[in-house]
C-alpha cells in the first residue's frame, strides 16, 4: 500500500465517469418514479435507494483500489482470473435462475452476477500474458492460448445460458488485433457474421451465388499478369447479373461454378497451389454455413428466433408481441424531439409503456425526456470516456497497464453500441446494460472496479 500524488489522474476522465453516475442515477429515479408508491429513501424496497446503495458502493470499491499497489493486479492476474472461473461454475450449481438463465447469486435481497467478475479477471489475465516479452500472435501456440483465455469463460456463461453476456468477451480481440494477431481472423468472423445474416435475409440460392462471385473476385484479384483481368471480370459480372434475369436461378449458380473452377485452374497454373486450395475450402464452408445456420435457427427456442427475426425481419413479427419492445422504445426517442420533454415529464416513461426501461432499454428514457441534445451529450460522454483511455493507454510506458487499457476500452465501447443499437433496433436484444446508467449493482460496481484499477495504473504510468 502506497500514497501517490492526486495531480497523477486524469481528472477529465474521472469527471466524465461521475458525470454518468449522476446521470444514471437521474434516469432510474424517473424511471422507477411514481407519486403513489412509498420514497422511502431508506426502505430497500424502493428502486432507487437500492440503487443509491449500489453507487455507494461502486464509489467505495472505487475508492479502495486507489490504495491497493499497482502491481499488485499485475502479480494476481491469473488468481484473479481463476476465482472468476470458479465463481462461474459455482452459479451454475447453486445460482438462481432470473429470466431463464441461471446467471445470478441472490445475497440477501441484493442480487450479483459472476460474469462481471470473469470479465474483469479476463482482462488481467489476457493483458498479463500478452506483456509476456516471449508472447508472439504470429505463432500458432500463442494465438491458441490467447484464445482459450477469452473463450473458456465464455463458454461456462453459454451454458447459462446468457448470450448477452457472453459477446461482450469478443470485445478482447480488439487487444489481440492491436497486438498483431493475423487479420485473416478478423476477416473470417466478417464473414461468418455476413453468411449469417444473409441466409435469414436473402434466398440460399442468392446467397451461394454470392458466395461464388466473392471467391471468382479473389481469384481475378490474383490475376497479376493478365492485362485486360478488369475488363474480363466486368463483362463476367454483367453476364452473371443478365442471365439471373433470363435463366433460373441454379443455371446461373452453375455458370458462376465454371467461371471459379476456369479461375482457380489459372491460378493454379500461375503457382498459386495455396491460394486455389483456401479458396476452395473456405467457399465450401461459408456454402455449408449458410445451409447450417437454418437449421441452427429451428432448433432455437421459440423466443431466441423471434428476437432474430424482430431484428432482420421486423415485418413479419407481431406489434403488439416480439416487436412491441422495439417499438415502444423506437417512440419513446422519438418523442422525445430535439430538446425533449423535460425531466419526469416522459409520458412513455411514466406510464411504463417500454419493457425493461430501467435496465436494458434505459435510454430510451433518456432520449424521450432530454432528448435529441441529451441523448448525443450521453454518447459523447462515453466516447469521451473510451478516447480518453486509449490516448492513456499509447502513452503507457509499462506494456500491461497499455493491454488493460485496451481491454477496458474495449468492453465499455462493447456495451455503449450494442445497448444503444438494441433500443434502436439496430441490434438483437440481448440483455446488455448501459455501463454506470443502467440499473444494478453487478455490472455498475464491475466496471467501477475496472475503471479504479485503470486509474490507480495510470496514476503511475
Amino acid at each position: 500500500m502506497r500514497k501517490h500524488h492526486v495531480g497523477n489522474y486524469d481528472w477529465i476522465t474521472i469527471g466524465v465517469y461521475l458525470s454518468l453516475l449522476i446521470i444514471g442515477w437521474l434516469t432510474i429515479n424517473s424511471v422507477t418514479y411514481s407519486q403513489n408508491i412509498n420514497r422511502d429513501l431508506f426502505d430497500l424496497s424502493v428502486p432507487i435507494t437500492k440503487q443509491t446503495v449500489y453507487i455507494l458502493v461502486a464509489l467505495i470499491v472505487f475508492l479502495l483500489t486507489q490504495w491497493i499497489d499497482h502491481k499488485f493486479w499485475h502479480t494476481f492476474a491469473y488468481i484473479i482470473y481463476g476465482i472468476g472461473i470458479f465463481l462461474l461454475f459455482l452459479v451454475l450449481i447453486a445460482g438462481s435462475e432470473i429470466k431463464g438463465a441461471k446467471a445470478w447469486f441472490n445475497l440477501g435481497g441484493f442480487s450479483f452476477q459472476p460474469a462481471e467478475v470473469a470479465k474483469f479477471g479476463t482482462a488481467l489475465a489476457l493483458s498479463s500474458y500478452l506483456s509476456y516479452f516471449k508472447t508472439n500472435l504470429k505463432q500458432f501456440n500463442y494465438q491458441l492460448i490467447s484464445f482459450a483465455i477469452i473463450l473458456f469463460p465464455v463458454f461456462l456463461i453459454l451454458l447459462q445460458p446468457d448470450a448477452g453476456s457472453a459477446l461482450t468477451f469478443f470485445s478482447f480481440l480488439i487487444l489481440l488485433f492491436v497486438e498483431g494477431l493475423n487479420e485473416f481472423y478478423y476477416l473470417a468472423i466478417i464473414l461468418f457474421f455476413a453468411v449469417f445474416i444473409f441466409s435469414f435475409v436473402v434466398p440460399i440460392p442468392y446467397l451461394l451465388l454470392g458466395i461464388l462471385i466473392l471467391a471468382i473476385i479473389v481469384c481475378w484479384i490474383y490475376f497479376r499478369n493478365f492485362k485486360y483481368q478488369w475488363i474480363l471480370f466486368s463483362a463476367c459480372l454483367i453476364g452473371l447479373f443478365l442471365a439471373n434475369v433470363f435463366l433460373p436461378i441454379y443455371q446461373v449458380i452453375l455458370i458462376a461454378g465454371v467461371l471459379l473452377f476456369l479461375s482457380l485452374v489459372y491460378l493454379w497454373k500461375s503457382k498459386e497451389e495455396r491460394l486455389s486450395i483456401i479458396l476452395v475450402l473456405s467457399s465450401g464452408i461459408l456454402i455449408l454455413f449458410s445451409f447450417s445456420t437454418i437449421r441452427f435457427f429451428n432448433k432455437l427456442e421459440p423466443h431466441q428466433q423471434e428476437r432474430i427475426k424482430v431484428w432482420l425481419n421486423p415485418s413479419d413479427c407481431d406489434p403488439r408481441g416480439s416487436l412491441y419492445n422495439i417499438l415502444q422504445s423506437k417512440v419513446a426517442i422519438g418523442a422525445g424531439g430535439f430538446l425533449g420533454k423535460g425531466y419526469l415529464n416522459g409520458n412513455m416513461t411514466k406510464l411504463k409503456f417500454v419493457p425493461e426501461q430501467s435496465t436494458d432499454f434505459i435510454f430510451s428514457s433518456i432520449g424521450e425526456e432530454q432528448g435529441f441534445i441529451g441523448s448525443l451529450t450521453v454518447i459523447i460522454l462515453f466516447f469521451i470516456l473510451i478516447i480518453r483511455i486509449v490516448i492513456m493507454s499509447e502513452r503507457a510506458e509499462k506494456k500491461f497497464f497499455s493491454n488493460y487499457a485496451i481491454c477496458l476500452a474495449g468492453l465499455i465501447f462493447f456495451h455503449v453500441i450494442i445497448n444503444i443499437g438494441m433500443t434502436m433496433g439496430l441490434i438483437p436484444i440481448i440483455g446488455i446494460p448501459l455501463p454506470f446508467i443502467s440499473k444494478g449493482g453487478s455490472a455498475l460496481i464491475g466496471f467501477s472496479l475496472m475503471l479504479g484499477v485503470y486509474f490507480r495504473m495510470q496514476s503511475k504510468s
